[in-house]
């Protein structure tokens, strides 16, 4: 298929990614040697060792994640993981956007396709649709990203899983305060403490956040509360509280231009975003308890969570164009791994999964940034219900073989409360059946592994709304299921860690966006027949034991349509699906010193993509370079590290986001130039447990 053109041409770097960045952790900014027996990890929903998971997992750790970053979005710390794609680190009121292996790369805002979890708790909701608007990275103790299909563990959207582990309180109790400021208008401010004894442990943070962004109409403030709280009740059995609150009264979005509106004035806010005071605000408290009983004939864990979410958005067109939601969702599940009445060899671990999603949802004319006169009012419902069972039995010393299977119904209930254009109360029901196999073989320091994985992804409310500007269900769409064959290889020697992983996968029914002309910057959703995607994802990691390390990354990605005619009646096939490059990857390389010097120096690197589905439209390839560096200092019991980082060195031109199908070519959202921040953390540290 021909292209129109070419978009910005990335500066004259070039670099060459030939193997994957092994993203762990251990006290420093890599692993040593053995980490596949050290490393545990849960996102399995059964604890395993890395080298027991015939599936392709990465663990980012506490040092990574938290040291000296300027902890605006996750992408800061999991741009090492492999097949993990993300854009819109700067345009906080559509969220970042998460790709892993394609699933989540449709989205507008928001992340789809991706299970997201918390302190073992759902941020997505039964629907599929997540936000990450409430983690704290400040807090932040590990990162699991299990990647590829996973719905015979977690049921719908679980293209891949992200799990979020909250820090756990020291013996040693602390208090700790944290500065930072830079360029873009950019302060944040943080105090947290915690500590243990025998029987609790307690970690709490608080921290606010400012920036201007680097755009016109890009400002964004909140606040972030972030708790765990942990009982030991006996010596077997464990309560574990989580508590969350975010406050985000404002946060611009200055929107997506076209080349015309770029070549003007690379800053610039859309026109008509500024007119309708485009953007978002939202207040979210969470409240999560996970209980866990272990007994030598059992483990039980129960969790119970409460979510309660109220969301405005303004919208730059006038019907229907200002939205107000009221949200609450809550769960409960049960999990049990059986050790008694077992053959020798196997585990076992079944499980599960209710949960409830309700909205009400209001829309009202949007009068240039004045709320006019409603036009819209829907109660939503999604009742989800899962159960699955999940084993792991020793073939051999050497051969082990993973299983699982999984129910899911997910039900969709409309109550149409605005009836002056009709009735549209309906319902949708879904029920799948994600079957998983795998097999894993060692041989000395090294793992082959094999698996093949089935997924299923229902339409988000959000995503079943009706293109006719109509209330109800759009009643079109059908869930998309996705078949993941994956095959690789991971391994340590010589305090190096890698991986290769192969995969094909074959979906039907992807569910794919776009927009009309009566509603720019609203997204719609249909179905393309088939698709497929194939991919290498490879991995190195080196840790001297001098300090120096080294990560290396490489992701090949071709995605196609195999069988698509879109809602102008196109037939595309063949066309590689938008927003997601065919080559992207990471360089870097670290040194953490014995006198408390840290230092990091990174290059990420994205593939020229489409930013349609007809690939009319290409966007270059870019490369940018980042550097952070810290220093610790100790005196009796204080410790204070104070740090800086360079975002973009080189003055890179690219975009932080692309809006796929955009209406007028509106694809583009520019990306900040080269840009300081510095900070520092001062932290006062007890004698002893509390």
């Amino acid at each position: 298929m021909s292209r129109c053109r070419r978009v910005v041409r990335s500066q004259q770097h070039a670099l060459l990614f030939v193997l994957f960045a092994g993203p762990f952790a251990h006290g420093q900014e890599t692993a040593p040697a053995h980490a596949l027996d050290e490393i545990v990890v849960v996102a399995t929903r059964m604890q395993s060792a890395v080298r027991d998971v015939p599936r392709s997992i990465s663990v980012v750790e506490q040092e990574r994640i938290q040291n000296a970053t300027q902890q605006l979005a996750l992408d800061e710390a999991l741009s090492v993981v492999p097949g993990l794609y993300m854009q819109n680190r700067y345009n906080f009121s559509q969220d970042l956007r998460i790709s892993l292996r394609g699933f989540g790369g449709r989205s507008g805002f928001g992340i789809r396709g991706i299970r997201v979890y918390v302190d073992g708790i759902p941020e997505t909701l039964p629907d599929g649709q997540a936000q990450v608007d409430s983690i704290d990275l400040g807090s932040t103790k590990s990162i699991e990203v299990l990647r590829g299909p996973a719905s015979s563990l977690y049921g719908n959207a679980s293209g891949g899983v992200i799990s979020v582990e909250t820090e756990l309180g020291e013996m040693r109790p602390f208090i700790e305060a944290g500065l930072a400021g830079g360029e873009l208008g950019f302060e944040r401010y943080n105090i947290k403490t915690g500590g243990s004894s025998q029987s609790i442990d307690y970690l709490f943070n608080v921290s606010r956040q400012e920036i201007d962004g680097y755009r016109d109409h890009s400002f964004s403030r909140g606040t972030l509360i972030n708790g765990r709280l942990g009982f030991n009740l006996t010596g077997d059995d464990r309560l574990t509280i989580a508590v969350n609150h975010t406050d985000q009264p404002e946060s611009e979005d200055a929107g997506g231009i076209n080349l015309a509106e770029l070549a003007a004035d690379i800053r610039a806010a859309r026109d008509l975003n500024v007119l309708f005071n485009a953007g978002e605000a939202l207040s979210q408290q969470r409240v999560g308890l996970v209980y866990e009983r272990d007994r030598p004939h059992g483990e039980l864990l129960l969790r119970n969570y409460y979510v309660w979410r109220d969301f405005s958005n303004e919208l730059p067109f006038v019907d229907g164009g200002a939205v107000d939601l009221q949200r609450f969702f809550f769960g409960v599940g049960a999990q049990y791994t059986p050790r008694s009445m077992l053959p020798d060899g196997l585990e076992l671990t079944v499980g599960v999964d209710l949960d409830r999603q309700d909205d009400d949802r209001l829309r009202f004319d949007n009068n240039q940034g004045v709320r006019g006169d409603m036009t819209f009012d829907q109660q939503e419902r999604v009742d989800s219900t899962g159960l699955y069972v999940q084993g792991r039995y020793e073939l051999s010393d050497d051969l082990s073989m993973s299983a699982g299977l999984r129910y899911d119904e997910v039900t969709f209930d409309i109550g149409d409360n605005f009836l002056t254009d009709g009735d549209d109360s309906g319902e949708i029901d879904f029920e799948e059946i994600s079957p998983s196999v795998g097999l894993n073989f060692a041989f000395g320091e090294h793992i082959l592994f094999g698996s093949f994985s089935r997924s299923f992804e229902t339409p988000t409310t959000t995503e079943l709304a009706n293109p006719d500007s109509g209330g109800g269900f759009n009643q079109s769409l059908d869930a998309q299921v996705a078949d993941n064959y994956e095959v690789g290889i991971k391994g340590e020697r010589n305090g190096a860690y890698y991986e290769l992983a192969v995969f094909h996968i074959d979906l039907t029914d992807e569910l794919v966006p776009f927009e009309l002309p009566t509603m720019p910057g609203r997204t719609f959703y249909s179905n393309a027949g088939k698709s497929e995607r194939n991919g290498v994802e490879t991995a190195l990691s080196w840790q001297h034991e001098r300090g120096f390390g080294a990560d290396l990354s490489y992701t090949y990605s071709d995605f196609t349509f195999e069988d698509f005619v879109d809602e102008s009646g196109n037939d595309i096939a063949g066309a590689t699906l938008p927003g997601l490059p065919k080559h992207f990857g990471y360089a870097g390389v670290s040194y953490a010193g014995a006198n408390g010097l840290l230092a990091r120096l990174e290059s990420v690197y994205s593939g020229k993509l489409y930013a349609d589905n007809a690939n009319a439209t290409e966007v270059d390839s870019y490369v940018v370079t980042n550097f952070r560096a810290s220093r610790e200092f100790e005196s009796g019991n204080w410790l204070v590290r104070p740090y800086i980082g360079v975002n973009n060195i080189f003055n890179e031109r690219y975009f932080s986001n692309i809006r796929i199908n955009a209406f007028g070519g509106r694809f583009f959202e520019p990306a900040p130039d080269r840009n300081f921040y510095a900070g520092v953390v001062v932290r006062f540290q007890g004698s002893g447990g509390t």
